[in-house]
């Protein structure tokens, strides 16, 4: 799209950019541990019940191939080797698509002879591994010690019970660009402040859109010279269209489930969410290519210059920030509601595991997302899921877990992000942890499947049919709502 033009920032830190780009494009649809390559599509092998190896079920880890996730796990064999146990463990990574990875776990699981004692699942995915009877029930302390994120912690509950330990969380944050707006459209520092402190609605957001379109109509200096539209997002017909729908129907205030997984909307309800979707997307301030973008794509075309705003996960931070620095990035909440994503590590259900296995895969667990682990994981790039990663002095992350750079001297940034004075990425506490504090969940359902392709279909077609684009927001949520009456009980 760009030929041959110049990159405007890209040239800040071109090797690490495009470093980071290849580990989005590998990671943005599972983004999970660091191991080796796992077996074929489709195939599963044989488990073992004696030995002293356990083995994690993952997909790739986005800082890199000896990355965070593969340290901690490092960190626990060394601990071992120390105790004088025979225990280890390595990540096993599964190749593909999230969709692809999960079909190969319930595959394995159901089989009962893949050789994986802990599975890193999506946190939508928990019902439907617990209801199926894939993953053993954990104690409520993994879930709940006083410490987690109360958000992460329904993640890792079905039917009342503990199925999981919340391992990285995720939240949807609004990243924009200070020299699109302050240097170009003029935006004056109290708006600019507002923003970043996440004051902001999106009719605020759209009146800004406003003046950093007018600006670029005007500019005839290359800093424009890339602009194509003011803001991009995931709206491509996958998981990433169902979390953009998710936030402006939860925005909204429709409730599409209930805590039990049951439809609860209706058609009236739903047409406040398509009201609200449809004014975040079919304006113009949408960049064209964003119906047809992924993370990596909506992260390229922000980071060249395509657009002032884009709403993306924390862990493209690290990379915006080494491709644009503090003088041309910002980032903040986002306006509304934002979706909660994130991974939890469950222990296998299989009847072969000897009752030392088990218990030897839940001290595992607990180790990966204790308080040290969850700090390296904040300080790597993640969301942590404990509050104590944001806030307490007392908790940081030692050295053997800790990623090459992140525990320099404090307040650097170099080839790494702005931190504070304790070492956390800046951004954390004030920005991230309130945004994770107020995340919105999506449906919490063993079908979440067959729900995320009725939204996603329905949602899509108010782009891709000229039908769907001429009906009334009234058609459409009938629509909708006879689509996931066919696929979800009712409540």
């Amino acid at each position: 799209m760009s030929g041959g033009r110049r990159r405007p920032g890209i040239a800040r830190c071109p090797v690490r950019f495009l470093v980071w780009c290849a580990a989005l494009l590998l990671g943005a649809t599972g983004c999970f541990g660091g191991g080796e390559p796992g077996p074929p599509t489709g195939t599963a092998s044989a488990r073992p019940v004696t030995g002293t190896q356990l083995v994690i079920a993952t997909g790739v880890d986005v800082t890199g191939k000896n990355g965070v996730r593969k340290r901690l796990v490092d960190a626990w064999n060394d601990l071992q080797e120390k105790q004088d146990s025979p225990w280890r463990a390595r990540a096993v990574i599964l190749p593909g698509s999230a969709d692809l990875q999960r079909s190969q776990l319930l595959a394995a699981l159901q089989s009962g002879s893949a050789a994986y004692d802990i599975v890193n699942l999506d946190v939508t995915w928990v019902p439907e591994f617990a209801a199926a009877g894939l993953v053993r029930e954990l104690p409520e302390s993994f879930a709940d010690d006083g410490d987690i994120l109360a958000k992460a912690s329904a993640t890792a509950r079905w039917k009342g019970k503990v199925y999981a330990a919340p391992y990285n969380s995720d939240v949807g944050l609004l990243y924009y660009r200070r020299d699109y707006l302050a240097g170009g459209a003029g935006v004056d520092e109290g708006k600019l402040d507002a923003l970043a402190r996440g004051r902001t609605t999106w009719d605020d957001l759209a009146s800004l859109m406003d003046a950093v379109d007018a600006w670029a109509r005007a500019d005839k200096s290359d800093r424009s010279k890339n602009y194509r539209s003011a803001w991009t997002s995931q709206l491509s017909p996958y998981e990433g269209l169902t979390v953009n729908g998710v936030e402006a129907f939860t925005a909204a205030g429709v409730r599409l489930t209930d805590e039990d997984g049951a439809y609860t909307a209706s058609p009236r309800t739903l047409e406040k969410g398509v009201t609200e979707f449809r004014r975040r997307v079919a304006s113009a301030h949408t960049y064209e290519d964003a119906f047809a973008s992924d993370e990596a794509g909506t992260l390229k075309d922000f980071a060249e210059g395509r657009t002032a705003f884009l709403r993306h996960w924390p862990y493209a931070y690290r990379t915006l920030h080494a491709a644009l620095g503090d003088d041309k990035l910002g980032v903040a909440p986002l306006p509304g509601a934002a979706v909660l994503g994130g991974q939890n590590l469950a222990v296998s259900a299989g009847a072969a595991m000897p009752e030392e296995r088990v218990r030897k895969a839940r001290e595992l667990v607990a180790f990966l997302t204790g308080r040290t682990s969850e700090r390296c994981l904040l300080d790597a790039g993640f969301a942590a899921t404990r509050a104590s990663s944001y806030t307490d002095p007392n908790v940081s992350c030692d050295d053997r877990r800790a990623l090459p750079g992140t525990s320099g001297p404090s307040e650097g940034s170099g080839g790494d992000v702005p931190r504070d004075a304790a070492r956390r990425p800046r951004y954390a506490r004030d920005t991230l942890l309130p945004a994770l504090e107020a995340a919105a969940l999506r449906p919490r359902t063993p079908l979440y499947g067959a729900f995320t392709h009725a939204f996603t279909t329905e949602l899509a077609a108010l782009h891709t049919s000229a039908t769907a684009r001429a009906a009334p927001d009234e058609d459409i949520a009938r629509r909708l709502d006879a689509a996931l009456r066919a696929v979800l009980p009712s409540g």
